[in-house]
């Protein structure tokens, strides 16, 4: 196994590390840790968890494409965490562990499918063609 290898398998590992603990903290604060007044539990579990549910498949199937577009989905717990952080000092020390989950989703997808990508021969980028540089 390359080196390379190994990092990609790390990062994945990363990736779903932050992947699984947003998936198992959000209800549990939503629901047990700190309820809120303003949402029921249906609507705090829709919002909250429904989102990350959306990858599942592809990032257990290790989906380089999936890792990649689940960081727009992680976006919504970054601004989620922040506007708590902002907002709610009693949440504080849970809008920290979002963030830190969030954070370490994001890091781990980037460079897992970035690298799983290369690996795959997967490009966005167009190759540049010999002959329109003629002319």
């Amino acid at each position: 196994m390359n080196k390379q290898r190994m990092t990609t398998s790390n990062y994945k590992k990363v990736a779903l590390a932050g992947y699984f603990s947003l998936l198992i903290f959000m209800p549990l604060w939503l629901i047990l840790l700190s309820p809120s007044e303003s949402l029921s539990v249906p609507t705090a579990l829709l919002i909250f968890t429904l989102p990350l549910l959306f990858p599942l498949k592809g990032m257990l199937q290790g989906n380089p494409f999936t890792y990649a577009w689940s960081n727009f989905i992680v976006l919504i717990y970054f601004l989620h965490s922040l506007t708590t952080l902002w907002v709610l000092p009693a949440d504080r020390i849970w809008a920290i562990l979002e963030l830190i989950f969030a954070s370490t989703m994001f890091f781990g997808a980037t460079y897992y499918a970035k690298f799983r990508g290369q690996e795959l021969g997967l490009s966005i980028r167009k190759k540049k063609n010999d002959d329109s540089d003629n002319k």
